[in-house]
């Protein structure tokens, strides 16, 4: 069933990109069977599976490293339509169209013209094979330091992570989700994100709202 989203901005763009009937995180992983990179899930589905309280989603983050697209598009073969997509464009990615276009930074996936979009898949930078932070070039580490393995055998952005990126975006399901997650997070998680916020955000109101409790 094609999901119908609440927020106006959410509205607008789908008016003008088309609908998406996502997938969850149990269809991801079947999507992703045949796949053999490394994939994980980010924003809010990555924050549901910690918190365990479920909340709406409009749509799944799905992330790869950018060097794997290649794998990716063998995966995909011709089952489906590959776009590259970001900053306000999105290209076809064919045989007529056969690299990205310079500003994407991710892969829409439907079935064709008709169909609505299925799947955001975000290209990850590495650096030296390590994982890094879109929020903080500084921010180099494995990805086993930032994602964890949830009982549904999905890998997940750890919440603190997930929050730090949501901090810049600052809108009202960003806020629901740091209220839920923060009193599940331990006592170093919390310093993290308090840390990296005010790096990257000095400024920000949570600064002054819920991370500055506990």
């Amino acid at each position: 069933m094609t999901q119908t989203p609440e927020d106006p901005d959410d509205i607008a763009f789908h008016r003008l990109w088309g609908e998406w009937d996502a997938l969850d995180p149990a269809g991801a992983k079947a999507f992703m069977a045949d796949y053999p990179g490394e994939w994980w899930v980010v924003g809010g589905w990555a924050i549901e599976a910690f918190t365990h309280v479920p909340r709406r989603h409009d749509d799944i983050d799905l992330v790869i490293w950018r060097r794997d697209l290649a794998l990716f598009q063998e995966m995909v073969g011709d089952r489906h339509h590959l776009w590259g997509a970001g900053s306000g464009m999105i290209r076809p990615l064919n045989d007529d169209w056969p690299e990205l276009h310079p500003e994407a930074g991710q892969l829409w996936l439907r079935d064709h013209a008709g169909a609505p979009w299925f799947l955001d898949c975000i290209l990850a930078e590495d650096r030296d094979g390590l994982w890094v932070s879109r929020r903080d070039e500084e921010h180099v580490v494995p990805l086993e330091d930032v994602t964890w393995v949830a009982g549904d055998g999905v890998r997940y952005m750890r919440p603190e992570v997930v929050l730090h990126h949501k901090a810049r975006l600052d809108r009202p399901k960003d806020d629901a989700d740091l209220a839920t997650a923060w009193p599940l997070l331990d006592d170093a998680a919390r310093e993290w994100l308090r840390g990296a916020v005010r790096k990257t955000h000095p400024d920000h109101p949570w600064l002054d709202g819920v991370l500055a409790a506990g």
